[in-house]
């Protein structure tokens, strides 16, 4: 387990009965290098949607959480917030919520010179997204081919 998966492990840990105790949802947590400056970022979620009064409340208990606990030695930015229209699908309850919603799939590899598709989200298994495309066929993309998946943000 690397560093970076070490503390948003251990970070998940802290956020988890915070999180139940106000019903919200746990979307994600990221620890990642940016410029010069380490961010360790939660992103919550809940049916209605989170508010910036939501975000705070977290904030400030994770953060107390966290100074106890201490387990972090580098300088870090603290971020807590939604985590937006065009959200990462990224955990099986993810995908199940999804199902029959619009997504977009980045491949890391070309498949017939293209790299992104679109289309809804028809099923899923630990190896396997179904995608169903606007003619109405079905493509199977194998997940350890896929870079990302996220909600198709529709305007």
């Amino acid at each position: 387990m690397t560093k970076r998966e070490e503390y948003e492990q251990k970070t998940e840990a802290l956020l988890l009965p915070i999180l139940d105790e106000h019903q919200f949802e746990l979307v994600d947590v990221e620890y990642v290098k940016e410029g010069e400056n380490w961010f360790l970022r939660a992103y919550i979620d809940k049916p209605e949607g989170i508010t910036i009064d939501d975000c705070e409340l977290v904030s400030r208990r994770l953060s107390d959480r966290l100074d106890e606990k201490d387990f972090i030695p580098d300088s870090y930015i603290l971020e807590v917030s939604s985590p937006g229209l065009g959200r990462q699908l990224k955990k099986e309850r993810d995908f199940k919520r999804s199902i029959g919603e619009a997504i977009e799939i980045k491949l890391y590899k070309a498949i017939n010179k293209r790299k992104d598709f679109d289309g809804i989200l028809k099923d899923f298994d630990e190896n396997v997204l179904y995608l169903e495309q606007e003619d109405g066929s079905v493509v199977e993309f194998v997940r350890k081919d896929i870079a990302m998946v996220r909600l198709a943000l529709d305007f």
